[in-house]
């Protein structure tokens, strides 16, 4: 019998017809390059953390950046291996201990890792504290089907939902109620930002998808996954920290897993998928749990991977307003609208300008909601 399962051969005819040969990631603008971690400070001060909801600290790993950014490593029975997560914290944490802050959880994207965030600056704000969960090189922020490939226990929406949310809240004075956390991402982040927001709409009340891999409807974005899956050569890639500087390069996705690793067959037959329908941000079932959340939704159309988050986006806002749910999609084409760094590409060059849109506007919204 003939398996069912793409092979990675067949897998890279597919995305080298969809988007080419090349790499999918354009360079990062030297003014937002992404650095790299610094290492350990015994003399920075950094809150005292406590292990809790089946988090363990390694805390000879903790990685001090500043006074405001600094990084620790945990371990989860959810996930193999260790796992970063980056923190930046408002200037006046410390000065003003009174207060309690809102909280931003950021998604990078694949073949990306914690430090991205440095080629955003504007989720290093002054009005709340940001949290960056390793997201691993193709975790697709789920719980994957199998769990016995080569990357071992791979439970991440598990992990970032029940524990790291959570811990956060327990070792950090935040504001815990919906109206006051948000969570965003980029590419494969953008998917899990708006599955996460569908997930669990009792935690987060604001959602942002950059360029995301959102309608799960669309075989473009089936393939993208099976090519991380694959480690193929052309998949989405949206990392700012893997190869020499000004070289576009992404690292690859790790080590090959089966087709169906994460979501199970993406065979449209006989309910075959009916993992990646379940999880599709774009099914209206999916997009109704966005009721009372503040969605927002940016993306270009000016290269291969973009021009089919383009796709998706409008499908993605179109159905919203069809469900009277408010929503903002900013589709800057070519990027000549949102900044001079703007390609219209699938890269950081758009991304943090975008940020530096859409930050403001989530500090006033966390701001009016007292």
């Amino acid at each position: 019998m003939t398996s069912r399962r793409i092979t990675a051969l067949g897998a890279a005819l597919t995305l080298t017809a969809l988007m080419g040969t090349g790499a999918a990631q354009a360079a990062v603008p030297t003014s937002t390059q992404a650095v790299t971690a610094a290492a350990p400070s015994a003399s920075a001060a950094v809150p005292a953390f406590n292990d809790g909801y089946g988090l363990t600290l390694v805390r000879e790993d903790t990685q001090v950046h500043s006074p405001t950014d600094f990084t620790i490593t945990v371990t989860t029975k959810q996930l193999s291996g260790k796992h970063r997560i980056r923190i930046l914290l408002p200037t006046a944490y410390d000065t003003d201990p009174g207060r309690r802050w809102p909280v931003t959880y950021f998604l990078h994207g694949g073949s990306g890792n914690v430090n991205d965030v440095a080629a955003a600056p504007a989720l290093h704000s002054d009005s709340m504290i940001t949290v960056v969960p390793d997201g691993g090189l193709k975790g697709w922020y789920a719980d994957w089907v199998m769990q016995n490939t080569a990357e071992g226990a791979a439970s991440w929406e598990t992990f970032h939902l029940t524990q790291v949310v959570p811990f956060i809240d327990a070792n950090l004075r935040t504001r815990n109620d919906r109206a006051h956390r948000a969570v965003v991402g980029l590419s494969m982040g953008g998917f899990g930002s708006l599955h996460y927001a569908q997930a669990r709409p009792d935690l987060f009340g604001h959602v942002a998808a950059l360029s995301g891999g959102i309608d799960f409807g669309m075989w473009q974005v089936r393939a993208a996954v099976l090519g991380t899956e694959l480690n193929v050569t052309g998949a989405w890639c949206a990392s700012s920290t893997s190869g020499s500087p000004g070289s576009g390069q992404c690292t690859g996705f790790g080590p090959v897993v089966d087709s169906d690793a994460i979501f199970g067959s993406p065979y449209p037959f006989f309910d075959a998928d009916r993992v990646w329908k379940a999880v599709d941000p774009a099914a209206p079932a999916n997009l109704a749990k966005l009721s009372g959340t503040g969605v927002t939704l940016y993306t270009g159309n000016n290269d291969l991977i973009d021009v089919h988050t383009e796709a998706a986006s409008n499908t993605v806002k179109a159905r919203l307003d069809q469900l009277g749910i408010p929503s903002r999609l900013v589709n800057y084409g070519n990027g000549a609208s949102l900044a001079p760094s703007c390609d219209g590409g699938h890269n950081y060059g758009c991304w943090a300008p975008a940020f530096a849109d859409y930050v403001p506007r989530l500090e006033a919204a966390f701001a009016a909601a007292g």
